[in-house]
């Protein structure tokens, strides 16, 4: 059975800046016209992150840009959006966020069956030489495979 996923925006600082733990599928609330934009592509989860209100968690700073035959009914671009989750994984995330070093930062937004959902994961923070390994190791491959190449 095929898995019907597109992946329509990805946080490519999420897997620099974090060791990621765990990941989780969470849902979105969204008004009419951001599933619209969303659905042309129109999302950035650059500037993105997760924060616990009222023992909800709630997706800030995501990008949706206004979709544009809908002039009268859009919301702003980066207003807070509820992620959608069972009641044990908020708690266990809440508990893991406030027990430890850990924070909850959006990886990606996708199509699941046509249904738009965040992966967001439980991560911990790299430390400055930690990222400095990652690239290191990655301008080491380049060059091996540049090698490798000219052979």
């Amino acid at each position: 059975m095929a898995t019907a996923i597109k992946v329509i925006a990805t946080n490519k600082k999420a897997h620099f800046d974090y060791e990621i733990m765990e990941s989780f599928e969470a849902g979105v609330e969204l008004t009419g016209p951001e599933v619209k934009s969303i659905r042309d592509g129109h999302i950035s989860l650059k500037e993105s992150f997760v924060n616990v209100k009222d023992n909800q968690l709630w997706l800030n700073n995501a990008h949706v840009s206004a979709y544009k035959p809908a002039a009268g009914n859009n919301t702003e671009p980066t207003r807070p959006r509820r992620l959608l989750l069972k009641r044990t994984e908020i708690n266990g995330l809440i508990g893991k966020i406030q027990a430890s070093g850990y924070t909850v930062v959006p990886v990606k937004v996708y199509f699941s069956h046509g249904i738009i959902k965040a992966e967001i994961a439980l991560a911990r923070g790299k430390k400055l030489h930690d990222k400095r390994s990652v690239i290191k190791n990655r301008e080491l491959e380049i060059e091996v495979n540049r090698e490798l190449k000219e052979r």
